[in-house]
């Protein structure tokens, strides 16, 4: 389904990939796999996704290394970045850390802790993702519920518009391209002309301003559209 995180596992065991993966998307994720350093950034790169799960040990390039160039990449700097790791040690701790993990996870790990830190990412960078209320200025969309309020009236939006909305309101001022939106809202494999993306902002817009309220979407030349 489109809109779902995109989890990354990056880990050189197969058998460790496999449950990884499948524990993680049968928590209703997508997963991407990589089993080297130099696959995972070219995975990233060309796939951002939500969140990196990386393994420490790596052939050809180290997971420290990984982390380190992502982090130090402008673009992919934001993603979060779970470290795993059977260095126990509190230097390698601090020093996965330091090199700009946002977690770091001792192997043996329980999958359940994992899945618990792996939600406490995406609560960060991608509320609506793990059920959370989503508000900018006096608009409320309420994930579990599936209903958007303006200024406390309930507002009547399409299932696209819904998404639409949702990846607007979890990244307030950013400007989304109509591919990334194609991308966010429809799904990679689905194709889908760009100018229906204009079609449903345009609906979306109307829906919002139903009750007289302001225009919060901002339409940027040439690049596209944004959240105030």
């Amino acid at each position: 389904m489109a809109g779902e995180p995109t989890v990354l596992v990056v880990e050189d065991e197969p058998a460790q990939r496999e449950v990884l993966a499948y524990n993680i998307r049968a928590e209703g994720f997508n997963v991407v796999t990589a089993e080297a350093g130099d696959e995972a950034l070219v995975v990233v790169r060309e796939t951002p996704p939500d969140v990196i799960i990386l393994d420490w040990m790596l052939p050809h390039v180290s997971g420290i290394e990984v982390c380190r160039q992502l982090k130090t990449g402008g673009d992919t700097s934001r993603i979060p970045i779970i470290m795993l790791s059977a260095r126990s040690e509190e230097v390698d701790k601090v020093r996965g850390l330091e090199t700009g993990a946002d977690d770091y996870v001792t192997k043996p790990y329980s999958v359940a802790e994992l899945l618990a830190r792996l939600r406490t990412q995406l609560r960060r960078t991608r509320p609506a993702a793990v059920g959370e209320r989503l508000e900018y200025e006096d608009i409320m969309l309420d994930m579990a519920e599936h209903r958007v309020f303006r200024a406390g009236e309930s507002l009547s939006l399409g299932p696209t518009e819904f998404r639409l909305l949702t990846a607007f309101m979890e990244r307030p001022g950013r400007v989304w391209s109509r591919e990334q939106l194609l991308d966010r809202v429809w799904g990679r494999d689905i194709y889908v002309d760009s100018r229906t993306v204009d079609v449903h902002v345009g609906r979306l817009r109307k829906a919002l301003r139903a009750s007289g309220s302001d225009d919060p979407i901002r339409t940027v030349r040439g690049a596209g559209y944004s959240l105030g």
